[in-house]
């Protein structure tokens, strides 16, 4: 027992030793920076609309590097560390200053992303790059959250300079608000407020990360305790408080609708063709998933199916397998059904057009065993018949075995040809047939 507590012991010293960073950070000054950077002002604005129109031409034509490029030069995350520090601080002016640069800074944004989209000649089909910022994911609220983590310690430190944590802030913060202005330009409020949403989102749980690295560092409050600074970090926590619960709601609600998705694939993809049936589309709304089967399923299919989806964590109460539900889905299945067709008619039209490639090569190079010898026979008169194979030869080296090309040619005569005469015909049948690799053998009645 001693043993294993002096080496959790050891492992504990070894883990501060390796993780502490004391010596390396300087709150006050990074305090200054945060206070610094909050101000939406002047060169920053430019900054900011050019990094915005970048980042709305990468999604435009669904280039992610260039939205990355555009996440370079974003000046985002100033007036959200400024929130989470005044936050951690009780500093009410800095609160309020933050507050209003970030309205500035989502104004600005939007209105750069809704002028360029209204610009634009560009009009894409499906713009898919656009389409994955209108709802939040887990994987949205992970880059925010460790991204406003990263961002803050990087403030913090002494030397700065050796992270990018503002790319990671702006992947979570700069497409939504692209695709805000996609929607307003189009006149889409589905995509509007899905996409504003999701930068609310992603903007609270950065001002999360902000606040709580903050506070784990210790940075200095404004002034002494009294009455109205109590006043005032009661109200800011329960500020906080209210931005917490539905954020966490939210992203509960995501992790299980992310699991969903998951699941149904699986079973999808384990039952895609089940005895007469297949599956030809599904939809899924939150928990809830409609899975469309095309044929005959009997009781016994459908019990075999739900304990499927059982072992796949799908609760059957909220899965609906609907057989030859084609009603208002006719023309989906319909098109599904001519897309294979198509698909099917296409594979064998090439195929065929393959094979007749390979039937006109075999033609073209077709010996006219007929016409070779009777002008064999004419030249060489004791000639009776020609023979000729195409084939391969094995060469063994030193360190190697090799197949290489060759053609054979058995001559058939009364009497024997002498060398000269069947080099002559060797070298006579190679320019006749294009053929290079012929060897030519003589054999006697």
């Amino acid at each position: 027992m001693d043993a294993k507590k002096s080496l959790w012991d050891k492992f504990k010293v070894q883990w501060r030793a390796v993780t502490s960073m004391a010596g390396e950070l300087d709150t006050a000054a990074a305090a200054e920076r945060i206070r610094g950077g909050v101000n939406v002002r002047g060169s920053n604005v430019w900054i900011l609309v050019c990094a915005i129109i970048i980042a709305s031409v990468g999604l435009n034509v669904n280039s992610i590097p260039v939205i990355i490029g555009a996440m370079l030069i974003s000046p985002l995350m100033g007036p959200i560390f400024g929130m989470g520090l005044s936050l951690c601080i009780n500093d009410k002016d800095l609160l309020l200053g933050a507050l209003k640069n970030f309205m500035v800074m989502v104004l600005v944004s939007v209105l750069s992303s809704t002028l360029y989209f209204l610009l634009t000649p560009l009009k894409m089909a499906n713009p898919t790059e656009l389409l994955a910022r209108t709802s939040p994911t887990i994987y949205d609220v992970f880059i925010a959250l460790f991204g406003g983590i990263a961002g803050t310690l990087e403030l913090s430190r002494k030397e700065r300079g050796t992270i990018l944590s503002g790319v990671a802030i702006a992947t979570a913060l700069m497409p939504p608000l692209c695709t805000a202005g996609f929607g307003l330009a189009g006149g889409n409020m589905h995509y509007f407020f899905g996409a504003l949403y999701l930068f609310l989102i992603n903007t609270v749980f950065i001002l999360i990360a902000a606040y709580l690295t903050t506070r784990y560092l210790h940075f200095e409050k404004v002034g002494q305790d009294n009455p109205q600074s109590k006043r005032f970090r009661t109200i800011s926590s329960l500020i906080l408080l209210a931005i917490i619960v539905p954020s966490v709601i939210s992203a509960i609600t995501m992790i299980r609708n992310n699991n969903v998705l998951r699941d149904v694939q699986a079973f999808i993809d384990e039952n895609k063709a089940y005895g007469n049936a297949y599956i030809y589309d599904y939809e899924i709304d939150g928990s809830n998933a409609v899975v469309h089967f095309a044929g005959d399923l009997s009781e016994g299919d459908l019990d075999f199916l739900y304990n499927a989806a059982k072992r796949h964590n799908l609760d059957t109460t909220k899965l609906h397998i609907k057989v030859n539900a084609v009603g208002a889905r006719a023309d989906d299945l319909l098109k599904g059904l001519y897309a294979r067709s198509d698909e099917a008619i296409a594979a064998r039209d090439a195929r065929i057009k393959e094979l007749e490639n390979q039937l006109s090569q075999t033609k073209g190079k077709a010996i006219p065993y007929g016409q070779i010898t009777k002008e064999l026979k004419y030249k060489y008169p004791s000639v009776s018949s020609l023979a000729i194979s195409r084939g391969s030869r094995v060469v063994m080296q030193a360190d190697s075995v090799s197949e290489v090309p060759v053609t054979n040619a058995i001559i058939q005569s009364s009497e024997p040809l002498s060398a000269e005469q069947m080099q002559e015909i060797t070298n006579w049948l190679r320019l006749r047939l294009d053929d290079t690799t012929i060897v030519a053998n003589n054999i006697t009645e």
